[in-house]
């Protein structure tokens, strides 16, 4: 009976380190994903303050209307990749999350 209960007892350490490391994946990754979301949308800002002072710039409306669809061309191509890229980092940070939980349960077989 006492060895059963040493072995519940170390086997629900061993599940809270498991918890506690994949909980450390999920906020490092979650920081990673937030620095990333600052910094993009610091760029998108920067750019298009850029664009409505080049299309108040413009000496023609043909001019405006032209910088207006090479910002809206690059705001597009910047936004798909931006969202690649974070799909990415959502995909790796459930494969670290799931890590630890993987390893306990091959461990348990």
């Amino acid at each position: 009976m006492m060895q059963s209960f040493e072995g519940f007892n170390a086997y629900g350490k061993d599940m809270m380190d498991t918890g506690l490391k994949s909980f450390a994946s999920l906020s490092k990754g979650m920081q990673a994903i937030a620095v990333e979301a600052t910094e993009y949308s610091k760029k998108s800002f920067e750019n298009g303050s850029a664009a409505v002072e080049k299309m108040v710039a413009a000496k023609s409306p043909e001019k405006a209307l032209e910088v207006q669809a090479d910002y809206a061309k690059q705001a597009y191509e910047s936004f798909v990749a931006e969202m690649t890229k974070v799909g990415e980092m959502y995909a790796d940070l459930a494969k670290d999350v799931y890590q630890p939980f993987e390893a306990a349960i091959a461990k348990s077989k």
